[in-house]
């Protein structure tokens, strides 16, 4: 079996509530061990694992202590200086903080509400943690994933009870698909009202189950340092994902001198983690690399932290590079070995490739269905090689000659070393292959149509690309300009790119943005949107106004919800069924007036219309100091191509037309 989690849910202490412990029928995809995330440099003490059943496991270890190497964690430092005596009783809300700030947690993306104020109050005595104020909850959880995607840190959001708590439910669901470590934390009503549909009250444990790593109600005060050690290590360990804390106000109010020195107590997850990966099966890929004649690399998110071991190897074998959305900048976008994006929307040459290839080396990937189309006809001649951290992912989709389970990074570096080894004797010789995708590069580039002097969507990416030299942090929305900011920006190194994969979840850019500018406050950060994703959570505007964040908006607004419109247009004869975002009674104006929202919280703003005014715009936007909407109007009619449809095979790939055209 998959290596899981001790279960979905955990309860702190027995209790007659409903838990996940007797439950069988999970299902191991919900909760896999995820990949370990660079942690910034700290001093940390290494940790102590105990497999003991007790509810409230003790400072000493039992004799069934399971013997580990020491492992660093997002644990606390050790040089950690309370502000509290050692003595001293606190609430159980300033033990949640004080557990946070051990964690090395500086930013916190919290709304208060009534089951949350007394965890917003110790906030307030913290003098470590900053908490950025969103507007709703839904963008506090989307920006603590852009600073967990941008940063490699764990994100960390807090809500209140109820619909505070339903509110985060879209992006746990989101860090779940894409693998993004998250802790989020929930006020609860207190324990005695559990239960009585108490005003406020969502049963916010069940409810996420299935879209969690783990997650915990807590039932007693004591434990609360081990929850939120287990629940950093659950969040960043093996393949990432979110954690969730349901903690009731009766226990952030109770009164308690805490232990700091409880140890973990996943003795089952700790068992099922990744092993190092076996020499064997490595020296078996090195063969198989050897004896192939047209091999290519298929790179996903799972690389994102191994970008320099994936560079090696390409170095040393001069294999071709597909990467899928998730995996771009992994690889630099514009290196001559970089076949772009694969999939529905990707290059012609990177699923030519694919398509042609005899054997496909597949690096931290999961053959989602946007990358393989028809399952039988991909990579229908290859030999597949799949490694992965995930062992329920390796043969769910697409069955795999040689598989590895380990993370990434230990197994290219393992390969490295026996390419280093064996140096010139391989005489690894791709150069007919590369030559053959150059001429499908060079016969089927990216481009794009003109429409007179309105402003191709996808040249207004490539003037920003050209003007910020490829160095921003993109983040985006869900549609076609997500499509075009992932073909037509070259993205040069890793945690670049920041967009919502594989839930897809509109209204992601802009408070993405917002976590990726705290994470990183000297970068250039540019929100990609468009204005149907825009407007989706447009109230967070006011965050990046109060905090004087310096992210720069570039809208590509067409007035619809564009790639609806795409299908409605290639599949549905162009008949319109509500993808219409303007107003029906005065189509000639644009509405609503991006501006006014944006001058609304005191941004300055533009709109831009034509193409010959387009790069002095973006320059404009780029040098203005702090927070910039600018309002690129583009035409509806563009289409996002390549396209294979769904479902469909390398064979059914378009590359012509748009909404000027039946079809």
């Amino acid at each position: 079996m998959a290596a899981i989690a001790p279960s979905s849910s955990s309860l702190s202490n027995p209790s007659p509530l409903p838990s996940s412990a007797n439950s069988q029928n999970n299902t191991s995809r919900f909760t896999r061990p995820f990949s370990p995330i660079p942690q910034k440099p700290t001093l940390y003490r290494p940790l102590h694992i105990s497999n003991s059943l007790s509810p409230k496991p003790k400072p000493k270890a039992t004799s069934t202590s399971i013997t580990t190497t020491p492992i660093t964690t997002t644990s606390e430092p050790q040089t950690f200086i309370s502000r509290y005596a050692p003595d001293e009783p606190r609430k159980g809300a300033d033990v949640l903080v004080e557990a946070l700030e051990r964690q090395g947690v500086t930013d916190v993306f919290a709304y208060p509400g009534g089951a949350s104020m007394e965890i917003h109050q110790a906030l307030t005595r913290s003098s470590t943690i900053r908490n950025v104020l969103p507007r709703h909850e839904q963008g506090g959880v989307f920006a603590a994933e852009g600073y967990a995607r941008a940063s490699g840190l764990p994100g960390v959001c807090i809500a209140t009870s109820g619909p505070g708590a339903t509110n985060l439910v879209s992006g746990l669901a989101d860090a779940l698909l894409d693998s993004v470590p998250l802790v989020a934390i929930t006020g609860q009503v207190p324990r005695r009202m559990i239960g009585t549909d108490a005003f406020q009250e969502t049963p916010i444990v069940e409810v996420t189950r299935s879209i969690t790593k783990h997650n915990y109600l807590v039932l007693d005060v004591e434990e609360i340092p081990r929850i939120v050690r287990e629940a950093f290590f659950l969040a960043t360990s093996g393949r990432p994902g979110p954690v969730l804390i349901d903690i009731p106000k009766d226990i952030q109010q109770q009164l308690l001198v805490p232990n700091w020195n409880q140890p973990m107590s996943l003795p089952g997850y700790m068992s099922r983690l990744p092993k190092s990966p076996s020499e064997s099966h490595l020296d078996q890929i090195v063969r198989l690399v050897s004896e192939s004649k047209k091999p290519v690399l298929y790179v996903g998110g799972g690389c994102l932290n191994s970008s320099d071991q994936l560079r090696r190897f390409v170095d040393l074998t001069g294999i071709p590079v597909a990467s899928t959305l998730m995996g771009l900048g992994a690889y630099p976008c514009s290196d001559e070995l970089s076949l772009q994006m694969l999939g529905m929307h990707g290059t012609v040459c990177a699923n030519y490739a694919v398509d042609k290839s005899d054997l496909l080396l597949a690096f931290g990937v999961r053959f989602d269905d946007r990358v393989t189309g028809k399952l039988e006809a991909f990579a229908s001649r290859a030999k597949i090689v799949h490694i992965d951290i995930d062992s329920a992912e390796i043969g769910k989709n697409k069955q795999p000659h040689v598989s590895v389970c380990a993370d990434v990074k230990l197994a290219l570096a393992g390969i490295n070393r026996i390419l280093e080894g064996k140096g010139s004797k391989l005489k690894l010789d791709f150069s007919a292959w590369r030559e053959e995708l150059k001429e499908q590069k060079v016969k089927f580039p990216l481009s794009y149509k003109t429409f007179g002097e309105a402003i191709p969507p996808q040249y207004a990416i490539q003037v920003l690309d050209e003007l910020t030299d490829g160095n921003a942090i993109i983040s985006t929305g869900v549609g076609q300009h997500q499509m075009w900011a992932a073909q037509f920006y070259k993205y040069r190194r890793p945690r670049q790119w920041l967009t919502s994969g594989g839930l897809g979840a509109m209204g992601f850019g802009l408070p993405a943005a917002i976590g990726a500018a705290v994470a990183n406050p000297d970068a250039i950060v540019v929100d990609i949107d468009g204005d149907g994703s825009f407007m989706m959570n447009v109230q967070e505007l006011a965050t990046i106004r109060v905090e004087n964040l310096p992210i720069k908006i570039m809208l590509l607004n067409n007035q619809h919800l564009g790639m609806v419109v795409q299908w409605e247009d290639r599949f549905y004869k162009a008949n319109r069924a509500h993808t219409y975002l303007g107003n029906p009674s005065n189509e000639s104006e644009i509405f609503p007036n991006m501006l006014k929202f944006a001058a609304a919280c005191g941004i300055p703003a533009a709109r831009v219309t034509k193409k010959e005014h387009l790069k002095e715009a973006i320059q404009k936007m780029l040098d203005t100091p702090g927070p910039y909407l600018l309002d690129v109007i583009v035409p509806h009619q563009e289409h996002v191509l390549p396209m294979i449809p769904s479902g469909g095979a390398f064979k059914d790939v378009i590359t012509e037309g748009d909404g000027r055209s039946s079809y």
